[in-house]
């Protein structure tokens, strides 16, 4: 019998190939997991024999590297316990995020595209892979707002508390006076559904709308007349792709966005039903600020939710944004 269902399991995979490159998915990232655990410990043990022969031999060089090593491996294991927590429904899905300019014109464009390349550097640094789904522009620089998602692991996970208003403070390098500029942009993140999340939407309640890409081009956006735009009327959601050259394959990744969209409002409603969550809208009508870079007159990073800080801005611009995300991670969850 057990030879039997097996037989009839392996049938139903052939069958639906996208269920069985999730469980293969889901079965390879449990033995990263396992195999990151069982490295860790044997890390620990190699470093634990081998500062004993130092101390023995009164090897100083070789207790400043183990010292070093154990150093580096109380942070891997920071972020495994950080990685741990992340048991939300859809925390290991795939992850969109949006960026839109505020006003300031050339200014919130620019900071708009320094925003784009942090996370993009991120997540280049964590090995997921970026794919390009709608870009605007900038009039003169940068751009006025982008899609892009992120994939693998835990990539909802990690970046679901970026949600919100990025604000900025440097010396306009667009300003001949050089003076000092303050710009916004809003960042949000959503989670992509995948096929164990039944999102059912009323096509009446949607207005479907086709026009010509207007990306930047190159290696991002291939220039076609298929770009797909769809509102979704009772919310007043609007999603749009344009990386594709059909149609039909533009039609079904801005139907997947919508998805994502209504699944993520869905989401923060449990939670501020739940949490009872304090008003985070801003007066900036874009939502709440939840970061600030400073540039000038001194450099400071400062997450406004977690108070943490860090004056290595040029760090966190090309992407070393995880003391954020472990200390928003790490509040949620303390």
């Amino acid at each position: 019998m057990e030879e039997l269902n097996a037989l009839s399991t392996d049938a139903n995979l052939w069958n639906n190939p996208e269920k069985a490159q999730k469980l293969m998915s889901e079965k390879t990232n449990l033995e990263d997991s396992l195999a990151n655990f069982q490295n860790m410990q044997q890390n620990l043990q190699d470093n634990e024999e081998l500062a004993e022969m130092a101390e023995s031999e009164g090897d100083e060089a070789i207790l400043d590297e183990v010292q070093k090593h154990l150093s580096e491996l109380q942070q891997q294991t920071k972020r495994g316990e950080l990685e741990a927590l992340l048991s939300g429904e859809v925390d290991g899905n795939d992850a969109f995020l949006e960026i839109h300019s505020g006003s300031g014109g050339t200014e919130a464009q620019d900071w708009a595209q320094m925003l784009l390349r942090m996370y993009c550097r991120w997540a280049e640094a964590h090995k997921y892979k970026v794919e390009y789904v709608e870009e605007e522009e900038g009039d003169v620089a940068g751009i006025k707002s982008v899609t892009i998602k992120i994939i693998g692991h835990n990539a909802y996970g990690w970046l679901k508390s970026e949600t919100g208003v990025h604000r900025l403070v440097r010396i306009s390098p667009f300003d001949s006076g050089a003076r000092r500029h303050t710009s916004f942009a809003s960042v949000g993140v959503y989670p992509v559904v995948d096929d164990k999340i039944n999102i059912e939407i009323n096509e009446a309640d949607c207005r479907v709308d086709t026009y010509r890409s207007s990306g930047a081009g190159g290696q991002h956006i291939n220039k076609t007349d298929s770009a797909v735009r769809i509102t979704h009327i009772p919310t007043g959601i609007v999603v749009q792709c344009q990386n594709q050259r059909s149609q039909f394959q533009n039609r079904e990744s801005a139907w997947n966005m919508l998805k994502a969209r209504l699944y993520e409002m869905e989401l923060k409603k449990r939670e501020a039903k739940a949490e009872e969550a304090r008003d985070n809208q801003g007066d900036n009508g874009w939502g709440y600020q939840i970061r600030s870079y400073v540039l000038q007159p001194y450099k400071l990073v400062k997450d406004l939710r977690t108070e943490v800080e860090t004056s290595d801005t040029k760090a966190v611009l090309d992407g070393d944004i995880d003391l954020f995300l472990a200390a928003s991670l790490a509040a949620k969850v303390g």
